[in-house]
């Protein structure tokens, strides 16, 4: 029988796992999804009312500049269409948004 916590819940299983274990196996199946075509896809509207909604709630990350401007340089390197300047000026009037 698996050990218990102090507060009554078991050790064992994804939970209990450290984050870096559970961000590889979660990235793991993240990439198995995508090469088998079944992830979920974001289009740009979706995207904007998710943000949107974690904005609301107070959940959403807050990038700072440098943060913004890396995101703008990782995008544009990533193929995913647009100029590195139009990801780093969409970056950085991200924040003036917020």
């Amino acid at each position: 029988m698996a050990s218990q916590r102090d507060d009554g819940s078991s050790r064992r299983g994804f939970g209990s796992m450290d984050e870096e274990k559970q961000r590889e196996i979660a990235a793991q199946g993240g990439r198995a999804a995508h090469e088998k075509g079944a992830a979920h896809e974001f289009d740009s509207e979706e995207a904007r009312r998710a943000g949107q909604r974690a904005h609301e709630k107070g959940t959403a990350h807050e990038f700072s500049s440098e943060e913004a401007r890396e995101a703008g340089r990782k995008g544009g390197q990533s193929g995913h269409g647009g100029t590195h300047e139009q990801h780093v000026k969409a970056g950085s009037q991200s924040h003036k948004n917020t």
